[in-house]
Formats: structure tokens, C-alpha cells, sequence
């Protein structure tokens, strides 16, 4: 669960973090890549989520995890979350394993 939480914002204080180092010659720009990128991130250390369920009956990300949700299955439940029960949660996984996931392919 994230509380106060922007995806925009967080890509653009990991980008600064990445241009300070620059900047103090602490690394140089071809040593930047996905996975450097990803270290300086709020979620560092932790794997990208495999499925994301959104309440509220809102088809839309509205900037939750830009770039760790690439790849990540939607499952979008008309349930507002107070009342999101356990059998919302089972037929999210139910929706979710019947997907062919590609991972961009």
C-alpha cells in the first residue's frame, strides 16, 4: 500500500539523485542503465509487481508505479476498497492466471 505517493514524483528524484552523482563525477552517464536506474527508485530491492488490482471502478494507473508496472497485469474491480472482500481478491486471481503474460513481447 503506498500513502502520499507519486510515480512522476518519484522518477524525478531518481533522476536527480542520478545527475547529483553525475555532477559530483561519482559515475559517468554510460554507466546508466534500466538497472541502475531502478537502485534509485523508492521500490529498490524489491520485484516488480505481476498484478496490480485497482478499486473503485477507475480504469487508470493515475501515476501508481510508472515505471515498476511495465509489465505488470490490471485487474480493475468496480468495488470501492472498504468493501473489496476476499472473493474480489479470488476472482482477481482468477482473472490474473488466466492471462498470456508477455512481458512487452
Amino acid at each position: 500500500m503506498c500513502l502520499a505517493y507519486g510515480g512522476r514524483e518519484e522518477i524525478v528524484e531518481a533522476v536527480k539523485s542520478i545527475a547529483q552523482k553525475v555532477e559530483n563525477k561519482q559515475i559517468t552517464s554510460n554507466q546508466i542503465d534500466e538497472s541502475f536506474f531502478e537502485s534509485h527508485l523508492y521500490t529498490q530491492g524489491i520485484p516488480d509487481p505481476d498484478l496490480i488490482i485497482r478499486t473503485s471502478g477507475e480504469e487508470r494507473l493515475s501515476g501508481f508505479l510508472l515505471w515498476q508496472s511495465a509489465y505488470s497485469e490490471v485487474v480493475f474491480q468496480d468495488v470501492y476498497w472498504p468493501e473489496f472482500r476476499k472473493i474480489d481478491f479470488l476472482r482477481c486471481l482468477r482473472e490474473y492466471v488466466q492471462r498470456d503474460r508477455r512481458f512487452g513481447k
